[in-house]
């Protein structure tokens, strides 16, 4: 029998819960696929309720990590195989090789000297990168990571030289025995590939809402300036769509809770930086719940934001301007029209990072990827991997979990 609480995901709700686990007393590990702990809340811009930085509150949750020995972390890493039953379980992991040294060495320079790019997923393809990064300046763990795959030859001769890198390292394993498990994995963005109908994928101009919210962030590929990925024009007008992908049969069946929210926000940005921007968000309806109700009303008393009640049926590009025309059927005026925008961005929805993927943990997934069992077995999802949440419920979900998993353990 273990004491010990296994927290899959290293994104907020994840965080949350190994952190109320640890500061009780209890041993916890966190086991996160990327190479950084923070999760999705690390790309973005500033984050509700209050619109802070990701930075704001991520470093403090980091700094409470590094200070409590109870917390162990695993990144780059991917759990392959659990045995066992609540109170008893052995997991497996599997580690990739990150390919620098355990210190929080600057190797800035190194990589800004290698002549190799490869593909941001991070800034989801708005930009390309080096084989050896970090994500961001306040990436935890504060290490370089090393693609040894994307180095050139003369890129693999700098490196060999360097003593903080290591080619030579290995894929490992490890085996944990823990008494209870938390599935905090979080969500993906909808594959915008798939709103053919939308322009996404194919029309550059067109970009999705993570994606913007990477163009607004002062550390993503454009330094914090929201421009045109063609021309690196500023907009002047710019629209957004509601549910683009979500509450669609053809893609996903459900509301993706924070979509709304997120253009409004997203709206302030392009009106912050661009006070002759003029902004119109094409919608279904729009959800708001509770306290964000006054938010909405802050951001639709800017008359150069416009709502418009109505489905975006298709998007098309002018190719000698780069501009984006959206065909729209307003349903209070009962017209259809075309328009044309400089640049437009797709509300995507949240879909489950379980969906489509392997499942280990033996826990039932619904139709749409979210988890809805497996509390009787000692395992207990948090956050996104639940349904659609904003941060401030994904951390209250983490901490509920914390304290089921504490139970199990103690009961045991």
């Amino acid at each position: 029998m273990s004491n010990s609480i296994l927290v899959v995901g290293g994104g907020f709700s994840g965080i949350t819960a190994a952190l109320e686990a640890a500061e009780l007393g209890y041993e916890v590990y966190i086991v996160e696929k990327s190479p950084f702990l923070g999760g999705r809340v690390a790309q973005l811009n500033k984050y509700f309720p209050k619109l802070c930085p990701p930075s704001c509150g991520l470093e403090i949750q980091f700094q409470r990590i590094k200070k409590n020995p109870n917390v162990k972390f695993f990144t780059q890493a991917t759990v392959e195989s659990v045995a066992g039953e609540a109170g008893d379980f052995t997991v497996t992991l599997s580690i990739a090789p990150r390919g620098t040294a355990p210190s929080s060495a600057d190797l800035g320079a190194l990589a800004e000297s290698l002549e190799g790019e490869v593909k941001d997923e991070f800034n989801f393809g708005l930009s390309t990168r080096k084989p050896l990064y970090m994500d961001t300046p306040f990436g935890f763990p504060n290490r370089y990571v090393l693609e040894k795959d994307n180095l050139s030859k003369a890129d693999k001769l700098k490196i060999g030289s360097s003593v903080h890198c290591d080619m030579n390292e290995a894929e490992k394993s490890v085996v944990l025995n823990v008494g209870s498990i938390v599935l905090a994995t979080g969500w993906k963005p909808y594959d915008v590939t798939n709103l053919t109908n939308l322009g996404a994928g194919q029309i550059k101009n067109c970009v999705s809402n993570m994606q913007l919210e990477r163009l607004a962030s002062p550390n993503g590929p454009t330094d914090g300036k929201i421009l045109r990925p063609t021309d690196g024009k500023a907009p002047k007008k710019i629209a957004f769509v509601q549910c683009a992908g979500s509450r669609d049969q053809n893609h996903l069946n459900f509301c993706s809770y924070i979509c709304c929210m997120a253009s409004l926000k997203q709206a302030l940005y392009v009106r912050e930086q661009y006070p002759d921007a003029e902004v119109t968000i094409y919608y279904i309806d729009l959800r708001t719940p509770g306290r964000y109700d006054k938010f909405m009303r802050k951001a639709t008393a800017d008359e150069m934001i416009h709502l418009v009640k109505g489905k975006v049926a298709g998007v098309e590009a002018d190719a000698a301007s780069g501009d984006v025309i959206v065909e729209v059927e307003d349903a209070v005026k009962g017209t259809k029209k075309k328009v044309r925008h400089d640049m437009v961005v797709l509300a995507t929805g949240m879909q489950p990072s379980l969906s489509g993927e392997k499942n280990p943990f033996g826990v039932q997934l619904d139709e749409d990827g979210f988890v809805i069992g497996g509390e009787a077995k000692g395992i207990f999802a948090a956050g996104c991997a639940t349904k659609p949440l904003d941060v401030m419920r994904t951390a209250q979900s983490g901490t509920s979990a914390a304290l089921k998993a504490i139970q199990t353990v103690r009961g045991r």
